[in-house]
């Protein structure tokens, strides 16, 4: 089973560039590029949050024919930048799980189960979870069993060191660090964005990866610092999951790069065909 990660596109409506700078839905563009040349192609893509910048529908309604590219299922969930109501219209592009208060959902990826969880506060930069989706969540890790479970969602848990992205990550919850807890044998990872950076830790003894910006980065801001962003290689997470050898994670650039190169070629080698 092999998994892409994208993240935080930021798309903005028609013509209109984020921070007067970055045309994001170019760069989304190029992530499904990315997507759709790697060999093999992936199973399924998850997208884990800030599709959008603002939550417009006319940025949604640019996101759909990119995402429409992808012949694979595409699994979403909404970022603190996302409007829940208005990413419903790409229902059938990307599954977004039954339509009621919260975007959250199980899928199986063969015997990998999949949680998509939703970590988002209207009108608030930070991430929770609510009792009710707390409820939610304690309910599919005891109907997984001892299944592997994959839990993906917008805001990391724990810190990072990025003081300015740690300040509105996912709140802290003791009621839900003691489930996670008590689950953490058989969460092989928990995959999550919003920080625009690739960062890999363990958080309660769980693996959590954060995956890189398809757009512009977050500066690695561990001096205390500003917030900030850079242009920095966009790029994505490939996951590649087998029931012997676990979750494997690679570090995906999106652009044009020269090569492939044979080893021990010369300067004026041609790339392989």
């Amino acid at each position: 089973m092999l998994i892409a990660q994208i993240s935080d596109s930021h798309v903005r409506p028609p013509g209109t560039l984020f921070a007067d700078v970055v045309d994001t839905r170019a760069m989304l563009a190029a992530a499904v590029d990315a997507v759709l040349a790697a060999r093999p192609r992936p199973d399924a893509v998850l997208f884990t949050g800030d599709l959008t910048n603002d939550g417009e529908p006319e940025a949604y309604a640019l996101i759909a024919p990119e995402l429409a590219r992808l012949p694979m299922p595409v699994y979403a969930i909404p970022g603190n930048h996302d409007d829940r109501e208005a990413m419903r219209t790409l229902a059938g592009v990307v599954e977004l799980g039954p339509v009621g208060p919260f975007c959250h959902y199980t899928v199986d990826l063969g015997d990998l189960r999949l949680l998509a969880l939703d970590s988002l506060v209207p009108g608030a930069a930070h991430g929770a979870l609510c009792t009710a989706r707390r409820f939610w969540l304690e309910t599919e890790l005891e109907n997984s069993g001892q299944r592997p479970v994959l839990v993906m969602v917008h805001h990391p848990p724990g810190e990072t060191g990025i003081g300015f992205m740690d300040k509105i990550g996912l709140a802290a919850d003791p009621d839900l660090e003691a489930l996670l807890t008590r689950h953490a044998h058989h969460i092989v990872r928990i995959v999550c964005g919003h920080v625009h950076r690739p960062i890999f830790y363990r958080w309660l003894g769980i693996p959590v990866s954060v995956a890189p910006g398809v757009a512009h980065q977050v500066v690695l801001g561990l001096d205390g610092g500003d917030p900030a962003f850079v242009m920095e290689p966009p790029g994505f997470h490939l996951h590649r999951w087998t029931e012997d050898g676990g979750l494997v994670t690679h570090q995906t650039y999106i652009g044009h790069f020269a090569g492939p190169y044979r080893f021990g070629g010369n300067p004026g080698a041609q790339p392989l065909r």
